[in-house]
């Protein structure tokens, strides 16, 4: 089973959630497991994309309690360590995929360069090493390429 890390920020558009959903629905047809950070925008509509499509989703919680997590997460991981939870992200996944974002996600698409895991990017940061897809059907097309 090929471990999908979706990355990317609370406060994104439209556009990047639309592209959140359909990636989290897309590693779910596929067999893929989801985890991210367990929170909102990005995290919460790929969640929600995955189980709509029955799959299963992965939230690693910066809080210690998980009634922190989205609605849409099958398996709530509280860690009580914060921003620092990142790590456990980009560890935990085989490929990651960013999907807009801030800092977080930054931080997120550094420790996955640094673990060397595949990242790709959709409307992310643009970084060496961070492979471009336009979309979340090549991202997920790209990732299960991986394995």
């Amino acid at each position: 089973m090929v471990i999908v890390g979706v990355i990317g920020g609370r406060d994104v558009s439209p556009w990047h959630l639309g592209q959140a959903q359909l990636t989290g629905r897309l590693i779910a047809q596929k067999g893929g497991l989801l985890v991210c950070g367990g929170l909102g925008g990005v995290m919460e509509a790929a969640c929600k994309g995955a189980k709509e499509a029955g799959g299963l989703t992965v939230g690693i919680l910066p809080q210690g309690q998980t009634t922190h997590a989205n609605p849409h997460v099958g398996i709530p991981i509280a860690t009580g360590m914060g921003m620092a939870r990142n790590a456990i992200i980009a560890q935990t996944a085989d490929v990651l995929i960013a999907i807009g974002g801030s800092y977080g996600t930054l931080s997120e698409i550094a420790y996955g360069l640094q673990f060397n895991k595949p990242v790709i990017g959709i409307g992310t940061w643009e970084i060496e090493g961070v492979i471009t897809a336009e979309t979340a059907a090549e991202a997920v097309e790209m990732a299960f390429s991986f394995k």
